[in-house]
């Protein structure tokens, strides 16, 4: 596995709990429901039985045609919703997080208090893509959403709105798992729970905000940093940001891993360099608990006058509250900051987490994982009826896996799963890219 930054820091980087609950579905043919588009023929050919588990993920929708990353995708993912309804085989369609996007916007776009009425937007102005799954649903097949970090503050009773007979798989705040098949042997859920720069954070800004609901992590903001950049023609810029001239010895974990984040962030500012100054206040935050306007250097990590290395303002000491992060954002087998933030450069961290959170985990009984969140797709046999998959991002131009977007899963449940990853081809047609992302 290749090592590089996240996408979702460089491009796209109920806040109350909802019980899970589940909608009974006939697993025949023979289920009544909407009659599929006549013009739309199925994915592929279809089995007697409904017992096809889709899964796509990272689809990004946006307030506005200029800050969204899937524009020209857009029409081919209601081409597949319209297929997909007519594929008779499939008992569950399930969008596994970045569903809408609250992060990818540029720094200039006006600040905003109401997010509810921010995501209402976003549906509004992409209405098409809402009403096919409506459809979909209205076909005979269960939908399902899980939250993703793009749409951590997504409110249940907002989706609700629009689409009333989702299903929301949600197990904290902005987060959620979902398990699925015939043996509940297939956990969904988008991978940023074990991401330092995108899970949940309602800890490290407590203090500085005074309240609980500071919810955004750092992602949240180098996400807005990188959306400005893009959106300006990615100018290279000159930036005098501090330098850590002191490097932390490895048996001192608190600050080495201090330093870790510090370096990430220092290889990301190299590289992504908008127009805007460092010390100008550009993130205006009035909502998920910030109320206040921010410069980059607030949040940049420096040096300080005892000699610890920490942002001077937002996400101070990082590294001391991932343990409590961890807790609130129940993962099941908690690891140390250090592993954390080294594998924001190593897409094999998540493959990690998925055998240790699941497959390898003694109190689950799990065969398939499948996360999002990298824009990466992946497949790994294991071995023993064991899969890791990744089912990459729809996205118009997928930076870090530019042969692939519009990929998706699909996971045939029984007393053996069958797996594979397909890509959503223009011209209505599927490819298997299984063999193709094995190795990756």
């Amino acid at each position: 596995m290749k090592k590089r930054i996240l996408a979702s820091l460089l491009m796209s980087f109920l806040l109350a709990s909802l019980a899970l609950f589940t909608t009974e579905f006939s697993q025949n043919i023979g289920v009544s429901g909407a009659a599929a588009p006549e013009d739309a023929p199925a994915l592929w050919n279809t089995g007697d039985t409904r017992n096809k588990i889709v899964v796509i993920s990272d689809i990004h929708l946006g307030i506005d045609d200029n800050y969204t990353e899937t524009l020209q995708n857009r029409p081919l993912l209601v081409d597949f919703l319209r297929r997909l309804q007519s594929t008779n085989d499939v008992r569950e369609l399930v969008i596994a997080g970045d569903f809408l996007d609250e992060w990818f916007l540029p720094v200039y776009y006006p600040s905003y208090t109401d997010e509810d009425r921010f995501y209402q937007d976003v549906i509004v102005n992409n209405r098409d893509v809402i009403d096919e799954l409506n459809n979909v649903i209205d076909s005979g097949i269960k939908l399902v959403y899980v939250p993703g970090n793009h749409d951590m503050t997504l409110n249940a009773g907002i989706l609700l709105e629009a689409i009333p007979d989702i299903i929301q798989a949600r197990d904290s705040k902005g987060l959620g798992t979902y398990y699925t098949g015939d043996r509940n042997e297939i956990a969904i859920e988008h991978g940023h729970r074990y991401d330092v720069f995108s899970a949940p954070d309602t800890v490290t800004n407590r203090e500085l905000c005074g309240n609980d609901d500071t919810i955004f992590p750092a992602g949240y903001f180098y996400a807005r940093y990188a959306a400005t950049w893009v959106l300006e023609g990615r100018p290279a810029v000159k930036k005098d940001l501090p330098v850590v001239t002191d490097i932390p010895d490895k048996t001192d974990s608190d600050q080495y891993g201090a330093f870790l984040y510090y370096s990430i962030l220092k290889d990301i500012s190299a590289r992504m360099t908008p127009k805007e100054s460092p010390e100008e206040k550009i993130f205006d935050i009035h909502i998920a608990g910030f109320d206040d306007a921010y410069s980059y250097l607030d949040f940049y990590p420096a040096q300080q006058s005892d000699g610890t290395i920490s942002a001077p303002v937002l996400f101070k000491n990082i590294q001391r509250t991932w343990d409590e992060r961890q807790t609130l954002n129940n993962v099941k087998v908690p690891n140390s900051f250090i592993e954390a933030v080294s594998g924001t450069i190593d897409w094999e961290y998540f493959f990690r987490q998925a055998k240790v959170q699941y497959l390898e985990n003694p109190d689950e009984s799990v065969d398939v994982v499948i996360f999002g969140h990298t824009h990466v797709p992946v497949y790994k046999d294991l071995g023993n009826g064991k899969y890791y998959l990744n089912d990459g991002t729809w996205i118009d131009h997928n930076t870090d896996f530019p042969d692939a977007t519009r990929t998706f899963a699909v996971i045939t449940t029984g007393n053996k799963d069958q797996v594979a990853l397909y890509k959503f081809e223009e011209d209505g047609s599927v490819t298997d890219i299984s063999a193709s992302v094995s190795e990756q």
